[in-house]
């Protein structure tokens, strides 16, 4: 999978068919399994639902750089105060008055190496008059530090990660959880897709093959009532033909019903309107076939481990984990932070006076040092460490569990697809004895060796192995698809590329 950091649009490629329009209702539309995918990927709703996900861990990824952005804060302030006079010593002291304006700013912020910053300055300008025995003397003067950079750099907590940090590493963690939470819903789709395909093919076979056994149960109706009316078959014989009829009806009814309802299975998860698809007879180009493959345990076990999105998934929650372990561990440490700053001051009797005394650059201030603070128990860290420790080995156990899970479902989905395989080449057989059987026991009744309950029974026989073998077919070509969605593999058997963008 590429992921690229621009808007998360969901790319699916590889595939050479492209979506149709949809034709209008009641009409037929042929559709080739590739068409179905194709459909499915642009309007399935499951997928639309999930496509989401990866947008809103960007959005989420990108919400965590706000940590590093720089606040900027003004603020301007007047004061005023007056003292009433006194008598002091024999002496009267006038009162006083006193205005002052003030101003300061600031840029702040924190650098991803963990730096904090603080930019700004202040300059204030007071005026007034103060008593000196019984004279006011009024004065005015300003002062003020533009330049001023404060920087505090931790070297202990919070050196190699902080909680900006560890909420970006969380983030880009979950974008990749998310992403592979779309393939597994891509692959989920798809297979539901193949499975819905194949059940409707064999939902088409399996009303041929009822019609096939009523057009049987009906020649034996027309045959036997001839027979009746020449003398030759008795009318109770006739009686089982029409019962079969019947019987070969209710079942070709229940065939067809089941024809729709598939039909519907497959429109569910092809459109995201099924409105537009409700009259619209979906006539699948493809046939069941059996074609072999050859079954790798060792190779389907290893695609698992590597592609399955789940077992990606667990493994990135592991990796969460280490990153919170590690800020877990950085918390134990004390606080152990080098501080500086510098710049100019300024001073005279005005605003005006102040900048220009400033801009000079002759009254530089600065420190440095350092400064240490330590947790005298630091319980709450430690212990949170040590809960961060024990959920790590539990989702290594965990991880441990599922990896197993899917080796057992592999090794199932193995099993089942070369059961089915053979059961394709039985009932293949199986329905060819039967047909040789019922052409044998229609030659032995025609010159009347054999009986009309034989000949009905062995019509039920052939019909019951028609659909068996159908039946086979499609539960081979639907654990084909299982087995490859237990391996992860949907997307590579299908040429379907995912481009997150």
């Amino acid at each position: 999978m590429k992921v690229l950091s621009v808007v998360p649009l969901l790319f699916l490629t590889g595939l050479t068919a492209t979506a149709q329009t949809n034709p209008p209702a009641g009409t037929a539309r042929a559709m080739s399994l590739q068409d179905c995918i194709q459909e499915a990927l642009q309007h399935n709703l499951d997928l639309q639902i999930q496509r989401y996900n990866p947008q809103i861990s960007l959005y989420n990824l990108n919400g965590t750089y706000g940590g590093y952005d720089p606040t900027f804060s003004f603020s301007g302030q007047h004061n005023y105060s007056e003292s009433s006079g006194t008598f002091q010593n024999g002496q009267i002291i006038t009162g006083s008055k006193y205005n002052e304006d003030s101003f300061s700013s600031s840029l702040t912020g924190t650098l991803p190496t963990g730096t904090i910053y603080d930019l700004g300055g202040n300059v204030s300008s007071s005026k007034g008059d103060k008593s000196a025995l019984t004279n006011a003397i009024p004065f005015q003067n300003s002062s003020g530090q533009v330049g001023a950079i404060k920087l505090t750099q931790p070297l202990l907590n919070n050196f190699w990660i902080d909680q900006t940090r560890l909420n970006v590493r969380v983030a880009k963690n979950r974008l990749q959880y998310s992403e592979q939470g779309m393939r597994q819903q891509v692959i989920t789709s798809i297979t539901a897709v193949e499975n819905a395909y194949y059940e409707l093919i064999y939902a088409e076979e399996n009303v041929k093959v009822q019609q096939e056994a009523l057009v049987l149960a009906q020649t034996q109706l027309d045959q036997d009532q001839q027979r009746v009316q020449i003398g030759t078959l008795a009318q109770l014989d006739v009686q089982q033909d029409e019962s079969q009829v019947a019987s070969s009806k209710a079942n070709l009814i229940t065939a067809q019903n089941t024809l729709s309802i598939d039909e519907n299975a497959l429109k569910n998860v092809l459109t995201d309107n099924y409105a537009q698809w409700h009259n619209t007879l979906i006539q699948p180009t493809a046939t069941l076939a059996a074609t072999l493959q050859l079954f790798d345990l060792q190779d389907s076990w290893n695609k698992g481990m590597t592609e399955r999105p789940d077992l990606l998934q667990a493994r990135l929650n592991v990796a969460e984990q280490g990153i919170q372990l590690k800020f877990d561990y950085n918390q134990l440490y004390p606080s152990l932070d080098l501080i500086g700053s510098y710049g100019y001051n300024g001073s005279g009797g005005n605003f005006g006076d102040t900048f220009n005394s400033i801009n000079q650059a002759n009254q530089p201030f600065w420190y440095y040092g350092a400064q240490f603070s330590m947790p005298l128990s630091n319980v709450g860290a430690r212990n949170t460490y040590k809960a961060g420790k024990v959920t790590l080995k539990q989702l290594l156990l965990q991880l441990k569990q599922l990896e197993q899970s899917v080796m057992v479902e592999i090794d199932n989905a193995v099993k089942q697809a070369q059961s089915s395989y053979e059961s394709v080449q039985a009932t293949q057989q199986a329905r060819i004895y039967a047909e040789a059987a019922l052409d044998a026991e229609q030659k032995k009744y025609a010159v009347g060796k054999s009986t009309t309950f034989t000949v009905l029974q062995l019509q039920k026989n052939l019909t019951a192995a028609r659909s068996d073998e159908i039946r086979s077919l499609a539960d081979y070509n639907e654990a084909l698809a299982n087995l490859a969605a237990k391996e992860g593999s949907t997307l590579e058997r299908n040429n379907i590329n995912i481009e997150l963008k």
